[in-house]
């Protein structure tokens, strides 16, 4: 027991295991408030984003430098003191939990290794960065509801339906919607964008690959989006509003998140299955 004793506290004078400590606590306070905003999308996505910023430090956690100077980590440790006081007093949680991350995820890196050493982390700062984007930006700025009716109304035009488009508002004989910018489908595209560079940190691509990953996960969000407004206007057009509700704000809207993942998560086995098929030809030939 003394023996034990010790050594957990000659672990607590390594900043690795504070900045452990640190990290973890957040993460818990994090899903805990995203979980109690009943923000089912933002949970789902926010677990998936830790969880794999979490296994990539750790992968390369022995090549860091940790080490930061004093007006970094003051710095730093200022900015997440700021995060926590903000946190106690918030009396709306709104884009808070979208902007907290990478605040956070900054911070906490400036305590690790200083602004020489954020290159680090430059990936993982990136990905929480596009969680953040839909609420940090101006609305003027990420607002593509223009588009987003157009291909809705499109799609409903090419599957048969009599449609009408006049800017963001589309028609049908029985009943109409307006597309604005909360269901544009941005929030969505900025998350696939982020599963998508998730993707290239952990699974390294070649060449033409770095860029097609990123624009299938932009369109796969953005289709399947539209997919999900054009259904919506049918819903209102036959009079079933208990079912564009769900669809609308209830837990199916999470569906189409999920199907814009699951496409992406095929995607990105394809990849893998190929290139090992690639390297196992290699292997074979060089026998």
């Amino acid at each position: 027991m003394k023996a034990s004793h010790l050594t957990a506290a000659s672990q607590l004078k390594y900043p690795q295991f504070w900045l452990l400590a640190i990290g973890a606590a957040y993460i818990a306070i994090h899903l805990t408030l995203t979980w109690k905003a009943d923000n089912s999308s933002l949970l789902g996505m926010s677990f998936l984003f830790w969880a794999a910023i979490s296994s990539l430090i750790w992968d390369k956690r022995h090549s860091l430098n940790l080490e930061s100077d004093i007006f970094s980590s003051f710095f730093g440790l200022s900015l997440i003191a700021l995060l926590l006081i903000k946190t106690i007093s918030l009396t709306s949680l709104g884009g808070f939990l979208y902007i907290s991350p990478v605040i956070f995820a900054f911070g906490l890196a400036l305590m690790a290794s200083g602004f020489k050493g954020l290159k680090q982390y430059g990936g993982e700062l990136l990905v929480l960065f596009f969680i953040t984007v839909p609420k940090l930006l101006p609305t003027s700025l990420t607002d593509i509801s223009p588009l987003t009716a157009k291909f809705a109304g499109f799609a409903l035009w090419y599957t048969g339906f009599p449609v009408t488009r006049n800017g963001i508002l589309i028609s049908l004989p029985t009943g109409s919607v307006e597309v604005y910018s909360g269901c544009s489908g941005i929030e969505l595209i900025f998350q696939m964008l982020g599963l998508a560079l998730l993707f290239l940190l952990m699974f390294p691509q070649n060449g033409k690959k770095k860029i097609l990953v990123p624009i299938i996960a932009v369109s796969l969000g953005f289709i399947v989006n539209g997919a999900r407004v054009a259904l919506m206007a049918i819903l209102v057009a036959q009079r079933q509003m208990a079912a564009f509700d769900y669809w609308h704000e209830g837990d199916g809207s999470l569906l189409f998140s999920l199907i814009a993942v699951l496409l992406f998560g095929l995607l990105c086995w394809f990849l893998l299955g190929k290139a090992e098929l690639r390297n196992k030809d290699a292997t074979e030939s060089s026998k």
